[in-house]
């Protein structure tokens, strides 16, 4: 076989195992029907596919941006576009994130011992602290896109923020261990160096071509320390992460990366 026939074989298996991953990431991040997507249901399945998510970030972002600049076109106020885009979010990702926001918001200001915060994280009920919690964070980044510059920029944030929210989501994925021996973060295993950090830099490559650099740069400090301080809250209230914990962390760095996109630009 010929160095080329070798090359085409080499990128075909690569392309393949990327899609793969990223319809194990997309089938658990979404409600989109990825041709894999069940398989993120295994025991260790979203860590192996790790790499991917802030790929499943550029889908969900790109889909409400979409919306948001259709919104635009028919001349829509541009806070409203901004929460049209926010409801499509939410729509595609099943507001997963969203709800696990709620959950540590009731349950680290609800629980008085690490039992007690599970045991109502656990809970599907939704309490004043988890209400309060969704609705500061969809007023937040609506706010935010709302006073964005035009929607192109503004979907371009979007996508920024939504792929680095997700990449650095296998970082706390890796470095922490789990608060509970059952749940989510238990089931999804640990990702592995080559996973945590391409996901890593690959959030952080899409924040700089959306936001440029003084904006991916922006972003990637500002996503990372909204990280790392939901990272130590959970570790100081529940002694590991659990799967409502990542879900707090990616609407805490979505929200970041959004402020941070709209002093920059």
């Amino acid at each position: 076989m010929s160095n080329w026939g070798k090359f085409r074989k080499f990128l075909a298996v690569e392309l393949a195992q990327w899609w793969r991953d990223l319809s194990v990431a997309g089938g658990f991040l979404t409600r989109l029907p990825f041709t894999f997507g069940k398989d993120a249901a295994k025991k260790g399945a979203l860590a192996s596919a790790a790499r991917a998510f802030p790929l499943a970030g550029v889908v969900v972002g790109a889909v409400a941006g979409v919306s948001l600049t259709a919104s635009s076109s028919i001349g829509l106020h541009p806070l409203a576009c901004a929460f049209v885009a926010i409801a499509v979010s939410a729509l595609i990702t099943g507001a997963l994130h969203e709800d696990g926001l709620a959950d540590v918001a009731d349950g680290f200001g609800g629980g008085r011992t690490k039992t007690k915060k599970l045991k109502i994280m656990r809970d599907s009920r939704i309490g004043t602290f988890g209400v309060l919690a969704v609705i500061f964070s969809v007023g937040i980044r609506a706010g935010t896109l709302g006073g964005l510059p035009d929607p192109g920029t503004a979907a371009g944030a979007l996508i920024a923020a939504a792929a680095l929210s997700r990449g650095l989501l296998p970082v706390t994925m890796h470095v922490m261990a789990p608060a509970r021996n059952s749940g989510l973060a238990f089931k999804a295993g640990i990702p592995e160096d080559e996973g945590w950090i391409t996901a890593l830099v690959l959030g952080a490559l899409i924040g700089f071509l959306f936001l440029g650099p003084w904006g991916g740069l922006m972003a990637l400090a500002c996503g990372v320390l909204a990280a790392g301080a939901i990272a130590w809250l959970g570790l100081s209230q529940v002694g590991g992460t659990t799967g409502d914990l990542l879900g707090a962390q990616q609407q805490a760095v979505e929200m970041v990366v959004l402020i941070a996109a709209a002093v920059a630009l």
